[in-house]
């Protein structure tokens, strides 16, 4: 359980590690916050999980921790881009928005 443990552990740093390079090195407001958060849930579950497996005794609470980060990152992932929008941050142009922004010389101008 340990070894499983301390595997974890160093793939959750690893994603820290390539969530801070996305967050360095993505060009606007919403890439960062995608990059970030994605890669920084991701690698929050893995490290936590990989101290409740080296530390057992510590289990039932890293679990309950990784349901809290599952709940509460994407609602503040979603909230910061909202608020980014409605603040009017203009998103990179190469950033394909999709449907949620009309584009120039659209019928929604």
């Amino acid at each position: 359980m340990e070894i499983i443990g301390y595997i974890l552990i160093t793939i959750g740093s690893l994603f820290y590690l390539l969530g801070g390079l996305g967050v360095y090195r993505m060009p606007d407001v919403y890439n960062r916050l995608q990059a970030g958060t994605k890669a920084t849930t991701l690698g929050s579950f893995s490290l936590i999980l990989g101290v409740g497996f080296a530390h057992p005794e510590w289990l039932l609470k890293a679990i309950v921790i990784v349901a809290f980060i599952a709940i509460t990152n994407p609602v503040g992932s979603s909230a910061l881009a909202r608020a980014s929008l409605k603040a009017g941050v203009k998103p990179d142009p190469r950033t394909d928005t999709g449907e949620y922004l009309p584009k120039k010389g659209g019928a929604d101008e």
